[in-house]
């Protein structure tokens, strides 16, 4: 039996997502947008609540398609507001679109959205080596950083709790537990 990060034991999709996604470095443009929507829905809620609706959301929100939602009419938006498949809270789905078109204008001074969050931390995941859930943090002064030069970019529901949990997702930080199996196993 694996030992693992003990948060992701509530059911298998925690469990395969822990395994396969958590704490991996993501590079690619679409795929850290996709995570950006999703924490940003997840503010207030669990992760858990995000993941079990996250294909709702794919089709939801076509496809995580940036350059798509960034042009979503006032149509699109009140038609998500109906959608009883993802989380009905319009400011969110507002930041949605919001947070879409900053992506797009990072992409235009950076070249990458991933060129402009990973120089945060040299391009290269933060490797902690925490013993317990309990030293894990919600915040950092680094996502302190972060969330505020978002926020001065437009973006939207990117406070430093929603930030930390970002850069945990796409493996700017490894904060897998010293004995969880994926930490001793760097091939994941």
């Amino acid at each position: 039996m694996k030992t693992r990060c003990a948060w992701c034991e509530k059911d298998d999709l925690y469990r395969q997502y822990h395994d396969q996604e958590w704490g991996i470095p993501v590079y690619d443009d679409a795929k850290l947008f996709e995570f950006l929507l999703l924490e940003t829905f997840q503010a207030g809620l669990s992760w858990h609540t995000i993941l079990k609706r996250r294909e709702t959301f794919r089709t939801a929100f076509d496809h995580f398609d940036y350059h798509k939602i960034a042009l979503y009419p006032e149509t699109k938006i009140q038609e998500l507001m109906l959608d009883s498949g993802i989380i009905r809270n319009q400011l969110k789905i507002r930041s949605a679109v919001a947070n879409a078109q900053a992506f797009l204008k990072i992409q235009e001074e950076f070249g990458s959205f991933s060129k402009y969050i990973w120089d945060f931390v040299d391009g290269k995941p933060i490797d902690n080596n925490w013993q317990s859930m309990a030293e894990l943090p919600a915040t950092t002064p680094l996502s302190d950083a972060i969330s505020k030069d978002l926020k001065k970019r437009g973006f939207k529901f990117v406070g430093s709790t929603i930030v930390y949990a970002q850069m945990q997702a796409t493996g700017m930080v490894n904060d897998h537990l010293a004995d969880c199996w994926t930490k001793k196993n760097k091939n994941i």
